[in-house]
């Protein structure tokens, strides 16, 4: 399906890269250590939304930091068209299209809660449930119920409903964060 997704995709993802270039250079992707399945960390891909020079925070760190962001990073964020880029993921093994958001390492308290509920025995996802119910509007108490939830009730068809939240969050522009 990632394969599938990056051939359909491949005009806006050209177009989208040549928007990050021209506005801010190199590179195009970025690449973040995030916490993945077996609590293991591994390469988030992105497309850049923030200046060169921007600390790595978590998201509720950067609220109010809008300097932080790239005129193209802005609109990149909005649309969420910045996650594109996991379907690389997807395809070398290190993500799914839904399961928990992986998180930055330095954000230890809510790893630790996640370890905890052994959120870690699955592979982490585009979308998840905690990001259809809150996304960053969520405390890290929410989202380690959220996505002890969805281990139990994973599914082919909750990640389904999950997806088409998804779509239907992204098109209303719903918990851009």
């Amino acid at each position: 399906m990632s394969v599938l997704a990056l051939v359909l995709l491949s005009p806006l993802l050209g177009a989208v890269a040549l928007l990050v270039l021209i506005d801010d250079g190199r590179p195009v992707i970025y690449r973040q250590a995030r916490v993945g399945k077996g609590n293991q960390l591994f390469q988030i891909r992105k497309f850049r939304t923030m200046r060169r020079d921007t600390e790595c925070l978590a998201q509720n760190d950067m609220r109010g930091r809008d300097d932080c962001y790239t005129r193209t990073g802005k609109l990149l964020r909005a649309l969420s068209l910045d996650e594109l880029p996991q379907l690389l993921n997807i395809l070398d093994g290190t993500m799914s299209f839904v399961g928990p958001r992986p998180l930055i390492p330095e954000e230890d308290d809510i790893r630790q809660k996640r370890a905890a509920a052994r959120i870690y025995d699955v592979l982490p996802g585009m979308t998840g449930w905690a990001q259809v119910n809150g996304r960053a509007n969520v405390s890290a108490d929410e989202k380690v119920a959220f996505d002890a939830e969805y281990l139990q009730k994973q599914s082919f068809w909750f990640d389904l409903k999950i997806l088409f939240i998804t779509a239907w969050q992204v098109i209303r522009r719903k918990d851009v964060g």
